[in-house]
């Protein structure tokens, strides 16, 4: 049989993406889930650090959340570092300050406003008056379990990482939503427990590094180890991936992930398709600047088989060939994709949300190919600020 150019480079792409889908699985598997040993007993002084600004609609709750702690009160603080809000943000920490909430305002940290980073300026921030020797961030729009910090604790010390990237999953959808906003937060949930997947597998088998910056947890003497976010300030986001990726490089083989159901942090969806096209068009315009060639080969190697699908796409209008070509290859993404969805999906108690896998997928080709080029070559909004 002879094949055709558009074949052969199908066929080499499939094996290539189905063998990077076959591995990941493989080592999500091979995690095994974490559990906190019995009678322990707690040493580690814990700062979570958390940035808001115009967060007035979720502060209260996030903040309730991590109050509800089982980890003993005397040995975490909560700093909320209010970058620079309109809103009644500050006034609503404020209210709830106690013996465990401080709140910085960044307006009295800076008075420099032309800076291209903000968030980064928030967690420094933070971090120069954090009392604790373990660092966790989050974000004023999660909400975490009552033994979120416990399972952090007891997995920092037994494993002595200095960084530990930790499991995030989007809140489910309320039943008054329109079927719209019902639609989008499927869809979304199904692409991020599969980043989420992926950031477990790959820092498991210490393949490349991912992580989300909702739920992380680093020492703090290795932030200033290495410099904090120093020569990675003038990028507008990455104050999770890059920084890891600084922290990974100097102390290699310290990096972990926290695979526990009690250690996930729920976040909010984006609530309309702008945006979610802005949020993921953020995280994509890190893509070019990490330092770790195997991530930038993976991410090109998935664009790439989005955008070859998109091409044989429009190629089938042309030829009935192209079509056979496309349907083949369209199946055989799915079901291996499938594959390593479905433990993962397990893991986060959202396996009903596989039976929309297969619609999505036209959806999920278009935004991936979008948001990857306007990651490198456009701008977006970020808590109202247009950056690079």
């Amino acid at each position: 049989m002879i094949l055709f150019p558009a074949e052969i480079i199908t066929l080499f792409l499939f094996l290539a993406y189905a063998a990077l889908l076959v591995f990941y699985r493989r080592s999500w598997r091979r995690m095994p889930d974490w559990m906190i040993p019995g009678g322990k007993n707690y040493t580690t002084f814990i700062s979570v650090i958390i940035p808001a600004r115009n967060e007035e609609e979720n502060i209260a709750r996030c903040l309730r959340s991590v109050l509800q702690q089982t980890y003993p009160q005397h040995l975490f603080e909560i700093i909320v570092v209010d970058d620079f809000s309109t809103d009644k943000t500050a006034e609503i920490v404020q209210s709830l300050a106690g013996k465990n909430i401080r709140l910085l305002k960044l307006s009295d940290v800076i008075t420099n406003q032309d800076i291209n980073s903000y968030k980064k300026k928030t967690i420094e921030s933070g971090i120069h008056i954090a009392h604790g020797s373990l660092i966790v961030t989050t974000d004023a729009d999660c909400i975490v379990k009552p033994g979120w910090l416990e399972h952090i604790a007891a997995f920092y010390e037994k494993t002595n990482a200095v960084f530990i990237a930790a499991p995030v999953s989007y809140l489910d959808y309320s039943k008054n939503d329109s079927w719209v906003k019902k639609f989008l937060n499927i869809f979304q949930s199904l692409d991020f427990i599969s980043l989420q997947g992926i950031t477990g597998a790959s820092v498991q088998a210490q393949f490349h590094n991912m992580c989300n910056g909702a739920n992380l947890a680093y020492e703090r003497k290795v932030f200033y180890a290495v410099n904090g976010f120093a020569g990675i300030d003038s990028i507008a986001s990455g104050d999770d991936m890059l920084l890891m990726h600084k922290i990974a490089k100097k102390f290699p083989g310290k990096i972990k992930y926290l695979k526990s159901t009690n250690g996930i942090v729920y976040t909010k969806s984006a609530e309309t398709i702008g945006e979610f096209l802005n949020q993921r068009i953020r995280w994509a315009s890190k893509a070019s600047v990490y330092p770790d060639f195997k991530i930038t080969a993976v991410l090109f190697l998935v664009y790439f088989v989005n955008v070859w699908m998109m091409i044989l796409a429009i190629a089938s209008f042309f030829s009935l060939k192209y079509f056979y070509v496309l349907l083949a290859a369209l199946i055989g993404k799915i079901i291996f994709e499938l594959f390593f969805l479905i433990p993962v999906s397990n893991f986060f108690q959202k396996q009903k949300l596989l039976w929309w896998f297969i619609p999505s997928q036209p959806f999920h080709i278009i935004y991936t190919i979008i948001a990857g080029l306007l990651g490198k070559f456009g701008r977006y909004t970020w808590k109202g600020r247009r950056v690079k």
